[in-house]
């Protein structure tokens, strides 16, 4: 463990605290590139990570209400189970390299690569401006059928899954539209429930590595304190901060960190 790598991960909960989200996507760039842990463990520790801080981060949430149970149930069983089987059965069998449309391909440059275009899409998500979409701040009924059917959630559910257990981030720049535009909630809503997703998810898929990786307990609660630490510290600041103005900014900090894993992973490989 490092200085650095405690003092980013005190960061994390910061942002997360004072925007409510984007920041846990930055979890395994700071395992893997400053803690020094491989692809596997970075992905692993990751989903520890990420599930506790959302629930922290999804406790208001339920404590105001703002949390549909009827979409939870709806979304993230499907994306649960995938979630499960990917980081149990699919992850600990894909070989360190193989061949993939003719291309030699390492299962580490695949899962980075596809971090990396997380990083970019999470990025772009809190950089650009929204206008003022006055259905969706319209207080919904508890759950609304998706204008596409039931199937077409599941498939998005299973789509969240699999990105969960394959890079260990959260997702939740992914959920947030699929439950305000699919499952018509509302946006507070949209974000509480993508909390309780989001930590769902990640601890049940962290709960698959049981029996083929070692589990670093200690480290994996003290760095999780840290991040509640800074969750915390943000939800106070947030009362003088502006968390509209902040958001692009670090929007901008992560398209950065996405640009370097990608130039590193390609290019500098």
């Amino acid at each position: 463990m490092t200085t650095l790598g405690v003092i980013l991960f005190l960061c994390i909960g910061l942002i997360l605290g004072l925007i409510g989200g984007g920041g846990s996507i930055l979890a395994f760039p700071v395992l893997y590139y400053i803690m020094g842990y491989n692809t596997d463990e970075a992905t692993t520790f990751s989903l520890f990570i990420v599930g506790l801080t959302s629930l922290i981060g999804a406790i208001d949430y339920l404590r105001k209400g703002e949390v549909s149970v009827e979409a939870i149930l709806r979304f993230s069983i499907a994306s649960l189970i995938t979630v499960f089987c990917v980081r149990k059965f699919v992850m600990p069998n894909i070989p360190t390299n193989f061949q993939l449309l003719g291309f030699d391909v390492s299962k580490h440059f695949l899962t980075m690569v596809l971090l990396a275009i997380l990083i970019l899409a999470s990025s772009y998500n809190m950089i650009k401006k929204r206008k003022v979409d006055r259905i969706n701040q319209v207080k919904w009924d508890e759950f609304s059928k998706s204008p596409l059917g039931l199937p077409f959630v599941i498939l998005l559910g299973v789509c969240v899954g699999f990105i969960t257990g394959f890079v260990g981030v959260g997702g939740g720049f992914i959920i947030v539209p699929v439950l305000i535009f699919f499952l018509r909630l509302n946006f507070k809503k949209a974000i509480g429930t993508s909390l309780c997703i989001i930590a769902i998810n990640s601890l049940i898929g962290f709960t698959g590595n049981f029996g083929h990786q070692h589990i670093d307990w200690l480290f994996l609660l003290l760095i999780s304190t840290i991040c509640a630490v800074g969750i915390l510290l943000g939800s106070k600041l947030s009362n003088y901060v502006s968390p509209q103005k902040l958001k692009p900014a670090f929007g901008w900090f992560t398209l950065c960190v996405g640009i370097y894993v990608l130039i590193k992973e390609t290019i500098l490989h």
